[in-house]
This record gives C-alpha cells, sequence and structure tokens, in this order.
C-alpha cells in the first residue's frame, strides 16, 4: 500500500478525494433508495391501484398521496410534484458522475507526467539516463493510470447500478399517480 501511495506523489491526494466522494455517494444513495424511503411494502400495492390511503412524510409515496389528499383536484401539481420528488431521488448523481471522468483523466495526467520525467532525464551530462529520475517517472505514470483505473471502474458501476434504481423507483411512482383520479380519495 505504501508503494502505492509513493509511486502516485501528489496525485494520490485528488484521486483519494475521488475515491472516498464515489464511496459515500454510492453507500448514502444506497441508504436513501431503500423500498420503506421510497414506496413501503405495505403501500405498494395499493399505490400502483390507484388507492389513495392516506400519506404520511416518511416516504415518497406518502408524500405524494398527502400531496393527493390536500389538493384532490389538482393532477397537473401531483405530477409536477410526482416530478420534483424523482429529481430528488438523484441528488448527488452529478458527483459521481464527475468522480467517473475526473479519475481516469488523473490518472492519464499523472502517466503524461511520469512519462515528461522518464524523457526529460534522457539526455544527461554523460549520455545516459538518470535510473532513480527514471524509476520515479515509470512508478508515476504506471501507478496513477492504476488508480484512476481503480477509482472510475466501481464508481461506474455504481452510478448505473443508482441510475436504474432511480429509473425504476420512477416508473413505480408514474404508475401509481397516474391511476390517482380526482375523485379516487374515497377509493
Amino acid at each position: 500500500m505504501n508503494l502505492l501511495i509513493e509511486g502516485a506523489g501528489l496525485f494520490i491526494y485528488p484521486l483519494g478525494l475521488c475515491s472516498i466522494l464515489a464511496v459515500y455517494i454510492i453507500l448514502e444513495r444506497i441508504w436513501a433508495l431503500r423500498a420503506q424511503r421510497i414506496i413501503p411494502k405495505a403501500l405498494l400495492q395499493r399505490f400502483i391501484e390507484g388507492h389513495a390511503p392516506a400519506g404520511d412524510s416518511r416516504s415518497v409515496a406518502g408524500r405524494l398521496l398527502k400531496f393527493f389528499h390536500n389538493h384532490p383536484s389538482d393532477p397537473e401539481g401531483l405530477k409536477a410534484y410526482a416530478n420534483w420528488e424523482i429529481t430528488h431521488l438523484g441528488r448527488g448523481i452529478f458527483l459521481l458522475e464527475i468522480v467517473v471522468s475526473a479519475a481516469p483523466l488523473l490518472g492519464l495526467l499523472g502517466t503524461v507526467i511520469g512519462l515528461i520525467r522518464v524523457f526529460g532525464n534522457l539526455a544527461s551530462d554523460t549520455g545516459l539516463p538518470n535510473p532513480e529520475a527514471m524509476v520515479e517517472g515509470i512508478s508515476l505514470a504506471l501507478t496513477t493510470t492504476m488508480l484512476g483505473l481503480s477509482i472510475a471502474i466501481p464508481a461506474l458501476v455504481g452510478n448505473l447500478y443508482l441510475n436504474r434504481r432511480i429509473d425504476a423507483w420512477a416508473a413505480q411512482i408514474y404508475l401509481g399517480i397516474e391511476r390517482l383520479s380526482p375523485f379516487s380519495s374515497t377509493k
């Protein structure tokens, strides 16, 4: 592990930040996108069938039902509110997308700087490369590339997984609010 940290040089700090940020966002969104926070199991079937039990503020479906009961003759307002709730489900995902893009680019930048160090030290007084500078340059090049990709690949998988979960929840939410009509509050 020490070899990786030393080999990455100053690039370890932005790459480490990318890594920590990716792990935090993925874990936080997995926790936030649980069924009890979106559409609790006890409410799922009734919500999809268009029944409108009393809502509460503990879940997205509960807040939508609460809005529906407070504004029963405003189906467009309900759809707008549902869109707002669905947008809120993706909170922080854009940061994960930045990590997916930035981590390999930081690795590539480290590779270029490492290669510049290697080739910049080829022309010494004796005409021979400085072995110490060559080893450091190659180490920087390879280590930053490996770290950048090692961060970006799991972040990409997490991003795709979370976006798929958000899409699945959005489909269920849209189905539920489509089934609600301004006259169904007595169901």
